[in-house]
């Protein structure tokens, strides 16, 4: 990933993903939120005061020279759901869904995160995009899978000629998860994905190989892995596991960039 600073906003981008698609990773830097949301959150549910949650909105917009209005987010629930959106969708908020894909140039996806793990597709023959959202139920689910396959099904896209970008998202070094979860995983996953890591202390969940593995079964093999450990550098991520409930979302965006 390439990390980039502009007016005290950094954020981060995959440059194997392409011109045809403009997107951002945000870090918590350059917003206008104070402790415990400090600075760039986006989160309107945790908290934080509306008018700074707005504000930040405005400089990420800003930042990336977005229109407001341009923009279709989702609620979002640890789900897999995934939706399909066009220009009848500016401006919503997509009700229960972790998923979105558009071929509307210019619409921006827009999804929120704080330990989950981001995930970027790009087909650049269809020009089809899609962003997900995947913690340990999105992974179970099998998120990642449904987001690509969604693309396939509703546009046609030749899945081995997709791009992936895993985002940060909490590690393997940090993502201690109990029998539950990793019954739940080893259910959907064989020990082959590297999905699930045993050390002496215990059970970890590793987020970043098993949606790769996931994507990898279905022909895509362009997948770069920002492995940044959101819990490990809360200097610049927020992380619900290291920071608690009270703690901000930190954005990603992606749109076509069209002709």
């Amino acid at each position: 990933m390439i990390r980039h600073h502009k007016g005290g906003v950094v954020y981060y981008t995959f440059p194997h993903l392409g011109w045809g698609v403009k997107h951002a990773i945000f870090t918590r830097l350059g917003g206008l939120s104070h402790s415990p949301f400090d600075g760039l959150n986006v989160g309107h549910l945790v908290g934080d005061k509306d008018k700074a949650v707005e504000a930040n909105h405005r400089i990420i917009y800003e930042t990336l020279a977005l229109n407001a209005r341009e923009v279709v987010t989702a609620r979002q629930v640890h789900s897999h759901s995934v939706a399909v959106v066009g220009p009848e969708d500016k401006g919503r908020i997509v009700p229960a869904t972790d998923g979105l894909v558009t071929e509307t140039p210019g619409l921006t996806l827009m999804l929120r995160f704080a330990d989950c793990l981001p995930i970027l597709l790009y087909d650049p023959q269809k020009q089809v995009i899609g962003l997900g959202h995947a913690g340990w139920r999105g992974t179970v689910g099998l998120l990642a899978q449904r987001l690509a396959e969604t693309m396939r099904e509703e546009f046609g896209c030749h899945l081995p000629q997709v791009r992936a970008g895993l985002g940060p998202a909490i590690g393997p070094c940090c993502y201690s998860v109990g029998e539950e979860v990793r019954e739940a995983v080893q259910a959907v996953l064989p020990d082959s994905s590297g999905a699930v890591v045993e050390r002496a202390d215990g059970v970890y969940l590793d987020l970043w190989e098993a949606n790769r593995w996931q994507l990898n079964q279905l022909g895509i093999q362009r997948i770069e892995v920002g492995k940044i450990c959101t819990a490990c550098n809360t200097a610049e991520f927020f992380s619900h596991r290291a920071e608690g409930e009270r703690t901000g979302r930190f954005a990603v965006l992606m749109l076509l960039q069209g002709e």
